[in-house]
């Protein structure tokens, strides 16, 4: 039977994005998914953007080992880039994978489930062990490549020789054997004692006349004590004593292979799938680790978002979703186009959606995350001309405060005044059924009351259709540790503040799906949970982010026009169907693409 393996992810949907590539690596491979408790290798996919995110990675972890003790625990995410030893001393852990070596987790895991085999001249082949963890680089796996600055720990530099052929974890696996050199001890044999004069026996003389007898000699040889001793010949039992397992780290700061392309997208257990188009973030915000765990920004090439789409819309597909680490940074860092070349490649999102929407039938296609300065003119344009058809009416833009003071503190790059103007212009492009959501942050060192009293303002100015509230967590390594150290918030009032703004954020909900009751709104149907569907109802999500449940039964992925009838008492909207068009040509595909994460 094939080793099988279970991921569990934490954190943002461009983290879940990279479990599920690897997932897709590891299915393609003949690996099987199964529970934690019962699968041969658990990948534990990490967040660290918080402590508490910190905090519930290592519970998982801990929870996993004790209920599968024999299971190999591989760690990655940005928790395994940012404190690799840390998650390596847990208990379980057979490797922690940073992001920067995430494109070779597949392999590393797949290795991993795969029973060592014996090299020769080895009795043994055993993962090595060491008092630290080490710390593998790169080139135990790949190619090395020119001006490579990565560090190999001597023992590591010890135990990693030459790769042979089939050895694809040269550098982790070891072949390890001693046996004692047989003690051989043969105890020597007596040699035959030797007769003396003493042993001859004196002569009796005795004068007697006239006769003279003399004794014969009374001479007696001893015999010969010859006794071999049989041979103390004694082989010692070889004295090979199994290491205790060892935690291979496999991180630096070069992100030489951090980029993990997934598998070809279809509408499967999600029908509005994750494409992750960019990694990696260079704003430096003062409270943030991403650009210590996740590097500077990279782009996907355009001919591979193009092929993704395309595959995409092949096998049914109607709705997908862009996502990245700092979105609207895309195509910056990628080079410029040969002279002489016939067309000029994109090198901004908003040509790559324009290149998206001239070359493919792709019928909708919704935007994760961008910052506020982001949304440039070129790229609102885009929200006028498709929005409503083929580009979703939502944007989120990241707030954090609505604090001029506390915005500086923090180094982002905009005023609540920028914030604003994006906000209106967007407003005007897309009209009012734009969903507007933002991520706050509560609790930044120095906040003061009037601070906050600043940022609650903000929001209620804005018709925000939803918020994602956080308390402030001190990061190692980040300018805000240190602020944080100097000038706390105490954590009774960042609870009192919390309990303010959810209240604020329930308000905007609740007013923001209100307005759309006795409109009609394009959708996506959903996978139905069971107990939904019992009451003869299906989820669907309308183009503008609002979750609504639809009377009557209906087949997931399909596109449909609704009709918003009520606002139920949880604040769950309900509809009708007032009309429904076919989805693209192209086989549904029900279950083998991948899982992807939506927003």
């Amino acid at each position: 039977m094939a080793p099988t393996f279970h991921i569990e992810h934490f954190g943002c949907r461009a983290a879940r994005a990279d479990g599920e590539a690897v997932s897709d690596r590891l299915r393609a491979a003949g690996h099987c998914p199964q529970q934690a408790s019962e699968a041969n290798l658990v990948i534990v996919n990490t967040c660290s953007v918080t402590a508490e995110a910190d905090r519930a990675a290592r519970a998982f972890i801990r929870r996993a080992h004790r209920l599968n003790p024999a299971a190999k625990i591989v760690v990655t995410g940005c928790y395994a880039q940012r404190a690799p030893d840390e998650l390596a001393a847990l208990a379980g852990v057979a490797a922690v994978i940073g992001n920067s070596h995430k494109a070779l987790a597949p392999q590393i895991a797949q290795e991993l489930m795969e029973p060592a085999t014996p090299q020769a001249g080895a009795e043994l082949v055993q993962i090595q062990s060491a008092t630290m963890p080490e710390r593998a680089t790169s080139e135990q796996l790949a190619p090395p490549q020119a001006g490579s600055g990565l560090h190999e720990t001597p023992a590591a530099q010890a135990a990693s020789a030459p790769p042979q052929a089939g050895n694809g974890l040269h550098g982790i696996l070891a072949a390890q054997a001693a046996s004692a050199s047989p003690q051989v001890a043969v105890q020597s044999a007596t040699m035959p004692e030797r007769a003396t004069s003493e042993q001859l026996a004196p002569p009796q003389v005795e004068l007697a006349p006239p006769q003279v007898e003399l004794a014969p000699p009374q001479v007696e040889l001893a015999p010969p004590q010859v006794e071999l001793a049989p041979p103390q010949v004694e082989l010692a039992p070889p004295q090979v004593e199994l290491a205790p397992p060892q935690v291979v780290v496999w991180a630096d700061e070069r992100f030489a292979h951090s980029f993990l392309e997934e598998a070809q997208l279809v509408p499967g257990a999600q029908t509005r799938p994750n494409l992750k188009i960019q990694e990696g973030c260079g704003n430096r915000c003062s409270f943030c680790v991403i650009p210590f765990t996740r590097g500077p920004s990279k782009s996907l090439p355009h001919e591979v978002v193009l092929r993704q789409v395309q595959g995409f819309v092949a096998t049914g597909g109607n709705e997908l979703v862009l996502s990245g680490i700092n979105l609207g940074r895309w195509g910056r860092d990628l080079p410029p186009a040969a002279a002489g070349a016939e067309t000029t490649a994109p090198h901004t999102l908003p040509a790559l959606l324009r290149l998206v929407f001239h070359e493919t039938a792709l019928p909708r296609l919704r935007l994760s995350s961008i910052e506020p300065m982001d949304w440039d003119d070129e790229l609102i344009a885009l929200m006028a001309q498709f929005g409503g058809s083929r580009l979703a009416r939502h944007a989120h833009l990241p707030l954090q405060s609505g604090s001029d003071a506390v915005l500086r503190r923090m180094h982002r790059r905009y005023r609540p005044w920028h914030y604003q103007q994006k906000v209106a212009a967007l407003l005007r492009a897309a009209g009012p059924e734009l969903t507007l959501g933002a991520d706050v942050m509560i609790g930044f060192p120095g906040e003061t009351d009037a601070e906050f009293e600043e940022t609650v303002a903000f929001i209620r100015s804005l018709p925000f259709g939803y918020l994602h509230l956080f308390p402030f967590s001190a990061r190692p390594g980040t300018r805000a540790w240190a602020l944080h150290a100097e000038r706390p918030v105490p954590a009774l009032v960042v609870d009192e503040r919390m309990a303010r703004l959810r209240a604020l954020a329930a308000e905007k909900i609740r007013t923001h799906r209100s307005s759309t009751i006795g409109r009609e709104l394009e959708a996506i149907t959903l996978h139905t949970a069971p107990d939904l569907d019992r009451l003869g109802r299906t989820s669907a999500m309308t183009e503008n982010f609002l979750a609504v449940e639809i009377e009557g039964r209906l087949q997931a992925n399909r596109l449909v026009r609704l009709r918003m009838t009520h606002l139920n008492a949880e604040g769950i909207l309900r509809a009708t169907v007032a009309s429904s068009r076919k989805a693209p040509d192209g086989p549904h595909v029900s279950s083998p693409g991948r899982i992807a994460g939506s927003i």
